[in-house]
């Protein structure tokens, strides 16, 4: 399929705007987003530039490329932006859109980091810091990256060695519930 198909449903601008309701025609690539991402030295593709691909329709290579992973979703980007381009939510979607595409698109290590933050928030209502770390070195991130971080951060308790769990966990758990079921009735 052509990435500047003619079936205006399928463009990437069209999939963005029906999952968000952003048009991100809107960017006039000034290009303040991205002199504002904290991130915008390790990407290779900046905020602006992903506008740009989502514009031209460059699925494949704004997928290939780990930039849309390497967001932090700070809003630094919307914030400055003078033509009120909501560019983290748009990224955000780029992200969601990728998963739907194939779920291999993302980094193993960044797929371990996001199954694990679901698991602890699902868990506790919270992210447990200890857990999450565990969990993620032990399903596809740097194993051995940061370890002689953790007896510091144990010793100055920046780290719980137990989770606590939120009053409202239950309702968390039926919001999960409720996102896998919608999710089954998409597929």
């Amino acid at each position: 399929m052509s990435s500047h198909g003619t079936d205006k449903k399928r463009t990437l601008a069209a999939e963005v705007r029906e999952a968000t309701g952003l048009n991100a025609a809107k960017c006039y690539q000034c290009g303040k987003c991205s002199a504002g991402c904290p991130m915008a030295e390790e990407m290779t593709l900046q905020p602006h530039d992903m506008m740009r691909l989502v514009q031209n329709g460059e699925r494949a290579r704004l997928f290939e490329d780990g930039s849309i992973w390497l967001c932090l979703t700070c809003e630094t980007c919307t914030a400055r932006c003078p033509n009120e381009c909501d560019s983290a939510r748009i990224i955000d979607s780029l992200r969601e859109i990728a998963l739907k595409q194939d779920p291999d698109l993302a980094p193993k290590s960044i797929r371990a980091f996001h199954r694990a933050f679901l698991d602890q928030i699902r868990s506790h209502g919270r992210v447990f810091e200890l857990g999450l770390i565990i969990q993620h070195k032990m399903t596809g991130g740097p194993l051995f990256q940061d370890v002689f971080a953790a007896p510091g951060m144990l010793a100055r308790g920046k780290l719980a060695l137990t989770p606590r769990k939120i009053k409202g966990i239950k309702e968390i758990r039926r919001i999960f519930d409720a996102c896998a079921a919608a999710s089954k009735e998409e597929a």
